[in-house]
């Protein structure tokens, strides 16, 4: 006898009133879910997947109209239960949502224990004393040291990562039957995401718990998911378990996601990724035919005006086009575009050079002199420790390592932005502090992780791009002019952008006109801070390649600052691995990704989610804390995370070794080679 479905929901619709018409951000969608598996929810941002949730649990803004031909939970009629019903029966107690950003869900005046111990009380009864110790419990259980004094902090207080566990604790406290997460772990590092994801997964196994996974991330649900559901325009375009979606893709608009993540393969390592034409659909008013029709390379005569039917997977699960199963695989082209390539432009470049350090860094370091109270006296935050690395000329080099490793200070010091304590850097062979700041900006431009923050909301996309030219009185005005409209051709912004406002643009097209900016001025060197963390998948894949292209056809030497490995894996020549200020490890890219020397490099190689469906969360082994930059342990820094640490490791400060063209901060070398290291069993991967 067939299991009732935890979940089912059927023929579900949401609109929302707008100011130009009826936004009909959800239409007709259609899921179920079982109790104890896992559904994955993926699509680009505005595709419908998060108001889907929030339908669910009757959290939606009060001027949205929700319809369902059929929203059953456990047997409930959630159409019937009414406002109250879910808040007393359903929401909190038997379901629960873990929010994107758990800051602004947690109240900043309220405790942590005042915050997780009201929803059991409200909802279960018994004493303070019982919650208080259900809470102790669970922040153990999800990781939080110290879990009895934590009840007593304040959200600021805690990390990214830790607030992020507290809300898993707070879901968890009422034994819920369903968790919903949405986002749960965007904008957290790698080593943190995998460690929420297999926290996640264990505590699903354990409690019995269905979970509905919301994220952009294939390779998260590639890794948790049983079942996935891919929305395009507010519809299910495709629905299937996670090894056959992934296998045997169906829906042109599926394939192209998964071809715009980059590869693990180093065979694919700097070429061009797979793009989806176009961008995300206005959902305002009356949507005729398959919403994705003016993006598929595959649309067909009568795409845009008929609805596409709804036909069945082979291995279950269905998708909505009016290609038959099967035909997609066999198509040429795979369903997406690599995109044009940017031309090459003539420029004066001196070949000979190719290879020679640009920037030298040697012991460079920064201190910080912070308070942690108005009244407390200050101490002193070493941001970068001692470090030495150089920067190639037509090289991209990666800085990668976690939030707070110093990775963005040391490209502020690179670029003359963040004054050295001490040390030396020197740039093409002078000491940058002794060169005009202007003369620097000419040949090194920097590009932010965050475009709308860094582009004036009050100047037009013509006036953000020229804005070098003129403080630097190049050209002409009419010849700036030119300059503008051709880098922003170049970039693939449309002319009829040159007077828009950042607000009136796409994710994706600020970024451009970051990186239009940055490169209006031809300079030799780009410093790219996180350029694609907060972008789709389909969105970063149009960036990188338009990154590469820019390289080759500019000559740029790329200086990469991110914490996706995959983007790493695919742009990078060289990688510099920081851990607390220090470069624990600097190499060729085959070296560090084949060969990981340090402990650290190879527990942030394994929390990489390559989209192998049905592989699970890989376990890092190390600490689930990042240590406090105020209080660095003595010894080598990283020792009371490291699984293979030894007594040495806590008292003496490892010396950088030299392997070859790799160096490596480890006493699991000690002057050893790779080879030496290897014989004796002291591979830092195994």
């Amino acid at each position: 006898m067939a299991t009732a479905p935890l979940l089912e929901i059927h023929g579900l619709d949401v609109d929302i009133p707008t100011h130009i018409g009826m936004l009909h951000a959800v239409r007709g969608v259609s899921l179920q879910l079982k109790k104890g598996r896992t559904l994955g929810i993926v699509g680009e941002s505005g595709s419908g997947k998060s108001l889907t949730a929030l339908a669910i649990l009757g959290l939606l803004p009060r001027i949205a109209t929700r319809r369902a031909d059929r929203l059953v939970f456990d047997g409930i009629d959630l159409l019937r239960l009414g406002e109250k019903g879910m808040a007393r029966r359903i929401r909190g107690k038997r379901a629960a949502m873990v929010f994107q950003d758990p800051m602004t869900c947690l109240n900043p005046v309220y405790t942590i224990g005042r915050q997780l111990t009201e929803a059991m009380l409200l909802h279960r009864g018994g004493s303070p004393a019982e919650a208080r110790d259900r809470a102790v419990r669970l922040l153990e259980r999800v990781g939080i040291t110290g879990a009895g004094q934590r009840l007593a902090n304040y959200p600021h207080q805690l990390s990214g990562g830790q607030r992020q566990r507290v809300m898993i604790a707070m879901a968890l406290m009422n034994k819920p039957d369903l968790i919903i997460a949405d986002e749960p772990t965007t904008a957290l590092d790698m080593t943190i995401q995998a460690q929420i994801l297999r926290l996640l997964a264990e505590l699903r196994e354990e409690m019995g718990m269905a979970m509905i996974l919301i994220t952009h991330n294939l390779g998260v649900v590639a890794r948790v998911a049983d079942d996935v559901a891919v929305m395009y325009g507010g519809q299910v375009v495709e629905s299937a378990p996670a090894t056959e979606l992934f296998a045997t893709p169906q829906h042109p608009y599926t394939r192209g996601l998964l071809a715009s993540v980059p590869h693990t393969d180093h065979a694919d390592r700097g070429g061009r990724l797979g793009t989806i034409p176009g961008i995300v659909p206005s959902l305002v008013g009356e949507i005729a035919g398959c919403a994705f029709a003016p993006r598929c390379t595959h649309a067909r005569t009568g795409c845009s005006e008929a609805a596409p039917p709804v036909q069945d997977r082979t291995g279950g699960g269905y998708f909505r086009c009016v290609l038959k199963p099967g035909e997609l695989s066999q198509a040429d082209g795979a369903g997406v575009s690599s995109g044009d390539a940017v031309s090459t432009l003539p420029m004066d470049y001196d070949d000979a050079a190719e290879g020679q350090a640009v920037f030298e860094a040697r012991d460079a370091t920064c201190r910080f002199r912070v308070r942690r109270g108005l009244f407390a006296p200050s101490q002193m935050l070493t941001a970068v420790d001692g470090a030495s690395l150089d920067l190639r000329r037509g090289e991209t080099l990666a800085l990668v390592g976690e939030s707070g490793s110093g990775k963005t200070t040391l490209a502020r010091m690179l670029l003359g932005i963040q004054p050295l304590t001490s040390g030396q850097i020197s740039f093409e062979g002078m000491p940058l502090d002794t060169i005009d700041r202007l003369q620097i900006a000419r040949k090194v431009q920097p590009v932010f992780q965050d475009p709308y923050s860094s582009l004036n909301p009050r100047q037009t996309v013509g006036e953000l791009i020229r804005r070098p030219l003129d403080i630097n009185r190049l050209g002409t005005p009419a010849e700036r002019r030119r300059a503008v409209e051709t880098i922003m051709e170049r970039v693939g912004l449309p002319p009829r952008l040159l007077h828009c406002y950042p607000s009136q643009l796409s994710g994706g097209q600020r970024q451009r006109v970051a990186i239009a900016r940055a490169i209006v001025m031809r300079p030799n060197i780009v410093v790219c801070d996180e350029p694609t963390s907060a972008l789709d998948v389909s969105v970063q894949s149009q960036i990188l390649n338009l990154l590469l292209d820019l390289r080759r056809a500019f000559r740029l030497t790329l200086l990469l600052i991110t914490h996706d490995l995959t983007v790493v894996r695919h742009m990078a020549d060289r990688i510099a691995v920081m851990y607390l200020g220090k470069i624990v490890e600097l190499g060729p890219a085959d070296e560090v990704f084949g060969f990981p020397r340090h402990p650290y490099t190879s527990a942030l190689l394994a929390s990489m989610l390559s989209m192998e469906a049905g592989k699970g969360v890989p376990d890092t082994r190390i600490g689930h804390s990042f240590p406090n930059p105020l209080a660095v342990p003595p010894g080598c820094a990283f020792h009371e995370r490291c699984p293979r640490a030894f007594e040495t490791c806590r008292r003496v400060v490892p010396p950088a070794v030299t392997d070859g063209e790799t160096m490596v901060s480890c006493h699991l070398y000690g002057g050893r080679t790779a080879d030496q290291a290897a014989a004796v069993g002291i591979h830092a991967g195994s």
